[in-house]
């Protein structure tokens, strides 16, 4: 995989986080290192498992924003101080997203508002589209963070805001197969179908190009 290829970020709230992460950390004192904002987005994931155990809605979201600020800053702050290690970097990161990422749908799982089923349908779903990417990035040579408009940062700015919806009292609940959805669950289940779908249409425009660049020998 190449770890080096360009990045290319179209999603609707990449250039302002951009400039918001640059500034952060250019601020930041020298003794923290990329490695160091990578544990501290681990350690958020797993605090925000935690939190959904014990039902803390309000503590999962401030989580949920150490964890971007952790994921987000990384490499920000590699590229800022010049000390990128591409392959290490890409590496860890995407390990580390992965980990978070089963925390987060583990710590989903584990509230009275979602279904565990549920939050695993969500997990593998994001999963499903990070794989995609990967294999793009080899694929292709571009790294394409986000599907159309839509990335990573919308995705958290979106499960806070059913956080903290869900902790003000919001609340909707659906009959299904004998089981009763609630808001977090019809929210979950639509955001995986729609992942879904996404990845489908991308993956499938993958492979025109591809087919294009390596016709079939005749």
């Amino acid at each position: 995989m190449d770890a080096t290829a360009p990045r290319e970020k179209a999603f609707l709230l990449a250039r302002p986080e951009q400039r918001l992460l640059e500034g952060i950390a250019r601020r930041l004192p020298a003794r923290v290192l990329p490695d160091h904002l990578t544990a501290l987005a681990l350690l958020a994931a797993a605090g925000f498992a935690v939190f959904g155990a014990l039902g803390w809605l309000w503590g999962m979201g401030a989580l949920l924003v150490v964890q971007w600020l952790g994921d987000s800053l990384d490499g920000t702050l590699a590229r800022v101080r010049k000390a990128e290690r591409p392959r290490y970097g890409y590496y860890i990161d995407h390990l580390a997203d992965a980990l978070s990422t089963g925390l987060v749908g583990i710590g989903l799982g584990l509230t009275a508002q979602m279904h565990l089923t549920v939050a695993l349908v969500l997990v593998v779903a994001y999963l499903a589209l990070s794989i995609n990417t990967y294999l793009e990035t080899q694929a292709l040579g571009v790294f394409r963070l986000g599907y159309g408009r839509l990335g990573p940062t919308e995705a958290r700015l979106a499960l806070l805001g059913i956080l903290v919806a869900t902790a003000l009292g919001a609340h909707a609940s659906l009959p299904l197969f004998g089981q009763t959805l609630t808001l977090l669950d019809i929210v979950g289940l639509g955001a995986a179908g729609a992942m879904t779908l996404a990845g489908g249409a991308r993956a499938l425009t993958n492979l025109r190009v591809l087919a294009l660049r390596e016709p079939v020998a005749r």
